[in-house]
This record gives structure tokens, sequence and C-alpha cells, in this order.
């Protein structure tokens, strides 16, 4: 599997010209996924060795690399982000990147036996992030709803359907960590290397 450094990643946000607030979020989002691999590895409980970190972090920063083309021209950031790294050669990354808005598939049985992929992490850590922000899963809930429900009500249930789904995931995910949802902005991941003992 070919997976992009975080030099390489900061660079593609050079290359498609990311807005610096989508960077600030892409750099966030990628702390905070990196912080529940770390945790997943320190808890030592699952049955499965963590997801790979370098995977995770990388999906995490790449996860909005489309979002400046599509706010100029239109269209949907997380299919066209999965095509951009496709190009770039980033197949695993770019599945990635395709699901962090919503999975295609949400095991829970997986989840109950502490089995996360990438994809629910960079998932669940980017609906925790609020611009630059750690956020709960609530706040999170209202701002995406301000900003994307267009006052629709069967949009805002589709959102509310995700979230539903997102809640799910924290707490089997929790189940599974040393600390609360609360605490996770405590425990940001650095993006070179896991924390040392």
């Amino acid at each position: 599997m070919q997976i992009p450094n975080t030099a390489q990643c900061l660079e593609f946000f050079d290359r498609f010209e990311m807005l610096d607030n989508i960077r600030i979020h892409s750099l966030t989002v990628a702390q905070v996924a990196a912080g529940l691999v770390d945790g997943l590895t320190d808890a030592g409980r699952t049955e499965m060795v963590p997801a790979d970190r370098d995977e995770v972090v990388a999906g995490a920063l790449l996860h909005d690399i489309a979002k400046t083309r599509c706010i100029l021209a239109g269209g949907r950031h997380a299919e066209e982000g999965r095509e951009i790294c496709r190009q770039l050669g980033y197949h695993e990354i770019g599945e990635i990147v395709a699901e962090h808005v919503v999975l295609s598939r949400f095991t829970p049985e997986l989840y109950r036996r502490g089995i996360f992929s990438a994809r629910e992490l960079v998932y669940y850590a980017d609906k925790r992030v609020r611009h630059e922000q750690v956020v709960s899963l609530d706040d999170r809930l209202e701002y995406i709803i301000e900003r994307y429900g267009n006052n629709e009500p069967a949009r805002i249930e589709h959102i509310r359907q995700n979230f539903s789904t997102t809640q799910t995931l924290e707490k089997l995910l929790f189940s599974f960590l040393d600390f609360a949802p609360a605490q996770l902005a405590d425990r940001l991941g650095d993006l070179h290397g896991p924390r040392q003992p």
C-alpha cells in the first residue's frame, strides 16, 4: 500500500491550493485521528492491532483535499478527493477520503470487538472537529445542520441519522480507550509519530 508521509500531504495542500481554514481543519482532524490510534495502542484492549497510524494520519490530512476545488467549482468533495488520491497513486487513502462524510459500511459487530479501520477513525475524527476546534458530537451536529441543512427537513433528517451512527461509533470506540470523549482535545497525537512512553 502506498501511503504519503506528512510532508508529502502538506505539499499536496499547496498543490491543490487548499484554503487556510481547510488546512487548519485538516491538521486538527489528523491530530485527533492520531490521538485515537495512539489511545487504542496504549490501551491494548482490542482483538487486533489498531489501524495503521500512517494510513490514518494521511487519510485525515487529505480528507478535504478537494474541498477548495469544490467550493470554487462545485462538486462533491469526498468523491473528488478520492479521485485526486487515486491519480496521485494512493488508492487506499482515496477510499478513506471518500468515506469521511458518510460510511458506506457501518459494522458494529466489528467495533464491539475493537476492530476500527482507518476509515472509521478518520470519519469519527472529522465529526469531532469544527474548523480547528475539537467539539462534542452535539456541537458539531448543530453546526452541520446550520451550515448544510438548508432548512430542508429531509436533508436535516439525513444529517441526524448520520450523526446517530457516529454516536454509536463513539460509544463503541471509547469503550476501548482509557479516556472519555470529553477528554479527546487533551489527547491529540503528534503527526510525526506516536508519543514515546
